[in-house]
């Protein structure tokens, strides 16, 4: 008997021993931190369907009483009826629009103000994403207005500024899952007005429009020198030259040398017609494509040549007078360029217009541009600038299930936007108590 008493007194001591220990290990177990569980690729797993709405697909007119059949993320058919597992999940938008996610190719939110590196007229180094502040309620106040992608650019102080981001709207996840993936990078140049004030007010160059251009061929001649030592050295390398030094490292000439490689969306902050065609005649010295020009009040005065070089236009609708470069903005500009053959889409250069870029596109119908050409000018065309126009844009099978659904017709002023769809997901759902998130947990 004392035997077995000292025996269960042993098993108890074990016991207690083995939970110590579990206890410890616990402790000083490492935690996840929140920001670490943000940052994990999501994977997306869904079965939806959109019934009842008119569609309003971009590529093929309307639908009314259409259906949308998302898988995994992706648009897998659409039409008036489509074929769904009995398990999908069912959104009834009878009475309702539904159409792309906006895009806005024109975007300064969620910068945490840090979008001019106003100490060099020159800083193609830069990355917005090191600025990006995710959690910026900008994003949900645009994403609440129907908007799903945008591109973050660099200001209009350096006449060749930093590199862009393209986020999406996913408000409530890290800042990676936020990132579009796959997007191409763009570069954010400027010229007029901005770079010659900033600079030239501190009596440095550039201080003149000759000046600015003068900064950048130089800058990309510089470049062109930086990619010949490269080149010649890589050469001695494949020759079995084991003694050749490679040159320095130049973040600044490396980004350059990307503008001029073609691996960098060109995206031009610029007003007048003359300068248009400096800006192209640069590019063609230098072998580099511009995408975009942005603002582009002017471009109506020379739309045909912008057509010939194969650069679209982001633009406001009535924006102009502001400042002298844009004092010859007509609201016509956009009909005119479309007519010339320019891809045109309305941006908004603004955290409060890009709560109502839908409105934008409204407005620019009254000035010649038919519905189906308003909305590509906040869906498809945005979507061209940015180089993810195969994956968004468009009510198309395969393409991400970005998708938005509104109160009454979009492009009137009193439309609101019911839910928003990223990837398939609802991230936003005006129903729903907590200012419509459905990601985000915290008090606003």
């Amino acid at each position: 008997m004392a035997r077995r008493s000292h025996l269960s007194g042993t098993l108890l001591l074990l016991v207690c021993f083995l939970l110590g220990i579990s206890a410890i290990a616990q402790q000083h177990k490492p935690r996840q931190s929140s920001t670490a569980s943000q940052t994990e690729t999501p994977t997306f797993k869904n079965d939806v369907v959109i019934k009842g709405g008119t569609l309003l697909t971009v590529t093929h007119g309307r639908i009314p009483n259409g259906s949308i059949y998302i898988h995994n993320g992706k648009i897998a058919a659409i039409g008036k009826t489509v074929k769904a597992p009995a398990n999908a999940t069912v959104i009834d938008a009878t009475g309702k629009w539904v159409m792309p996610g906006i895009i806005d190719s024109h975007s300064h939110i969620a910068l945490d103000g840090d979008v001019n590196e106003a100490t060099s007229p020159v800083t193609p180094q830069m990355m917005m994403k090191d600025a990006f502040d995710y959690d910026d309620k900008a994003i949900y106040r645009a994403l609440a207005g129907g908007v799903t992608t945008s591109l973050l650019l660099h200001g209009s102080a350096n006449m060749i500024g930093g590199q862009a981001i393209v986020i999406k709207h996913k408000y409530g996840l890290g800042r990676d899952q936020m990132l579009f993936p796959g997007a191409p990078q763009s570069i954010k140049f400027a010229s007029g007005e901005n770079p010659k004030r900033v600079y030239g007010q501190r009596n440095q160059l550039p201080s003149t429009r000759m000046g600015n251009f003068e900064v950048m061929r130089q800058s990309f001649l510089d470049a062109r020198h930086y990619m010949q030592e490269w080149d010649a050295y890589e050469a001695k390398v494949k020759k079995g030259n084991k003694d050749a030094t490679p040159p320095k490292k130049d973040l600044k000439l490396e980004a350059l040398a990307d503008i001029l490689r073609g691996k960098l969306l060109v995206q031009i902050h610029c007003y007048r017609a003359d300068e248009f065609l400096t800006e192209m005649a640069l590019a063609k010295e230098f072998g580099y494509k511009v995408r975009a020009f942005h603002h582009a009040l002017e471009a109506y005065k020379v739309a045909d040549k912008i057509a010939a070089n194969g650069v679209a236009i982001a633009t406001w609708p009535d924006w102009w007078g502001f400042k002298y470069e844009a004092w010859d903005g007509i609201p016509w500009n956009a009909a005119i360029c479309l007519r010339k053959g320019v891809r045109v889409a309305l941006k908004s250069d603004s955290g409060d217009v890009t709560r109502r870029l839908n409105q934008e596109a409204g407005k620019i119908m009254h000035y010649g541009v038919s519905e189906d050409d308003a909305l590509k000018m906040i869906t498809l065309n945005p979507a061209w600038i940015i180089g993810v126009d195969k994956r968004v844009g468009s009510l198309d099978v395969g393409k991400d299930a970005d998708i938005t659904i509104w109160n009454s017709y979009p492009l009137s002023s009193t439309a609101l936007v019911d839910e928003v769809l990223i990837d398939g997901d609802v991230f936003f759902n005006r129903a729903l108590p907590g200012l419509g998130l459905t990601h985000y947990k915290e008090v606003q």
